[in-house]
C-alpha cells in the first residue's frame, strides 16, 4: 500500500509588477459600458462596417492556395515588396524590401518592438502628450525613462522649444504620431523641417507613429518621415494595414527603417511573435497590387467626418479639427448641463449612461491626467451609426 500523499496547500507566488501602475485601458472600460448599457459607442477606434469583399477573397485564395505554413520572419516577400513600392510611389523614398522592411503584428507590436530593440536602462525617450496609451509602458518595459512633453494644448501642435529642452545626451528616441490620435492633427511640411533640423545634430532615433498616413483631409498631404531625408535616417516608420483596409482585428502592420536599425529590431521581433499571419499576407500583396482603396480613403472618411460634424454643430459642442484619423474631439465647457464640470472621465461615464453614446475622455492620453474639458468621439462608423449618435447628442 502506498503511503497517502501528504497534503500541500496551494500557493501563487507574488508577483512584483513590471507596470504597477497600469489596469485596464479606457478603450476596454467605455466599450464594455457601451455594450453594458447600449449605448452607440463611439469610444474605442474601430470600424462598424465590413471591409472589402474583394480583400476577404484574397485570403480565402491564398489559404486555398496552401499558404497556411510559417512565413519568412521578416515577412512575405510580395508583401515586402508592395510596401516598400508604395513608400516609393507615396514619399519618394527608396527602402529595400529585403533588408528595410518588416511586416508585424500590428502597429502596437512594432512600436514595443522599436522601443525593446533600442533603448537601454535609464535611456531617455520623449513623448509628446496626449499620446497613444502603449507608448509609456514600452518604455519602461525597456527601462528606459520616460520624459513627457506637452502638444501645444488647445490646438495640439509640437512644441519645438520644449522639445529641444527635453533633449539631453541620455535621450536615446523621440515618439511622434501623426496624423495625431488623439486629437486629429496632422503635422505639416514645416513641422517636419523643424524636426529635421532639431534632430540634426544628435543621435537621437525617431519612432514615427503612422497608422493613420491615409486619412488626411481637406487636401493635405501626409507629411511622413519617408520624405525627410534627415528624419528617414534615423527612424522606425510604423503603419497598420488594420487602420487602412477597415480591418483592425487583422492585427497586421509594418515597419520601414535603416538596414542599421533594421537588422536590431529583427533580433527583438523574432523572438517575440516571430511572424505574422501567412494567408492575411499574402492577401494583402495581392489587394495592393491596386492602390485605389488607400488613395480614396480621405475622401471616404471626410464624407463621415463632415456628416458627423454638421450634425454636432446644431449642440453645444465645440468643435475641435480633425485634419485626419477618423476621430473628432470635443470641448464640453459650454454645454447647457451641470455635468460639463465633472472630470472628463466622469462626464464620459454619464453620457454613456444618461444619453447613450460612449466617448473617450483626452485626459486618458496624459500621464497625469490633464483636465481640459475635451473628450474624443470615433466616426469610423456607419452613417447610420453616426446619425444614432447624433440624435441621441442632440439633446445636447
Amino acid at each position: 500500500m502506498n503511503a497517502a500523499t501528504p497534503a500541500i496547500e496551494p500557493h501563487t507566488p507574488v508577483v512584483h509588477s513590471r507596470l504597477p501602475q497600469v489596469g485596464t485601458t479606457i478603450f476596454t472600460v467605455m466599450s464594455a459600458l457601451a455594450a453594458e448599457t447600449g449605448a452607440v459607442n463611439l469610444g474605442q477606434g474601430f470600424p462598424d462596417f465590413d471591409c472589402d469583399p474583394q480583400l476577404i477573397d484574397a485570403v480565402y485564395a491564398a489559404m486555398r492556395a496552401g499558404h497556411n505554413q510559417y512565413p519568412p520572419m521578416t515577412g512575405v516577400p510580395a508583401l515586402r515588396q508592395a510596401i516598400a513600392a508604395k513608400v516609393q510611389a507615396l514619399y519618394g523614398h527608396t527602402c529595400d524590401a529585403q533588408a528595410e522592411v518588416t511586416v508585424t503584428a500590428g502597429a502596437t507590436q512594432a512600436i514595443l518592438t522599436a522601443v525593446l530593440a533600442v533603448v537601454h536602462p535609464g535611456d531617455e525617450v520623449i513623448v509628446l502628450e496626449p499620446c497613444y496609451d502603449s507608448y509609456v509602458p514600452n518604455i519602461e518595459l525597456a527601462g528606459g525613462v520616460v520624459v513627457r512633453v506637452p502638444l501645444t494644448p488647445g490646438t495640439f501642435r509640437p512644441d519645438f522649444d520644449r522639445i529641444a529642452a527635453a533633449l539631453t545626451p541620455r535621450t536615446r528616441a523621440l515618439i511622434i504620431n501623426s496624423p495625431h490620435n488623439p486629437s486629429g492633427r496632422v503635422w505639416t511640411r514645416e513641422d517636419m523641417l523643424r524636426l529635421q533640423e532639431l534632430l540634426a545634430p544628435t543621435d537621437v532615433l525617431l519612432i514615427s507613429d503612422e497608422v493613420y498616413e491615409h486619412m488626411v483631409y481637406d487636401g493635405q498631404p501626409h507629411e511622413s518621415a519617408a520624405r525627410y531625408p534627415g528624419l528617414a535616417a534615423r527612424a522606425f516608420i510604423v503603419s497598420s494595414f488594420g487602420k487602412t483596409y477597415h480591418v483592425t482585428g487583422w492585427k497586421v502592420g509594418y515597419v520601414v527603417a535603416p538596414a542599421p536599425l533594421m537588422a536590431e529590431f529583427r533580433k527583438v521581433h523574432q523572438f517575440n511573435v516571430f511572424t505574422v499571419n501567412t494567408p492575411m499576407q499574402h492577401g494583402l500583396a495581392a489587394y495592393m497590387a491596386d492602390p485605389t482603396p488607400y488613395l480614396e480613403l480621405p475622401t471616404f472618411y471626410a464624407a463621415k467626418r463632415d456628416l458627423f460634424r454638421q450634425g454636432l454643430a446644431q449642440t453645444r459642442f465645440r468643435l475641435l479639427p480633425s485634419e485626419g484619423t477618423y476621430f473628432q474631439c470635443v470641448d464640453i465647457s459650454g454645454l447647457a448641463v451641470p455635468e460639463k464640470d465633472l472630470p472628463e472621465g466622469d462626464f464620459c461615464q454619464w453620457l454613456t449612461r444618461e444619453v447613450g453614446v460612449a466617448a473617450i475622455p483626452l485626459s486618458a492620453f496624459y500621464g497625469n491626467g490633464f483636465e481640459q474639458q475635451v473628450i474624443r468621439f470615433c466616426y469610423a462608423k456607419r452613417d447610420e451609426t453616426l446619425r444614432a449618435a447624433l440624435a441621441r447628442l442632440a439633446r445636447l
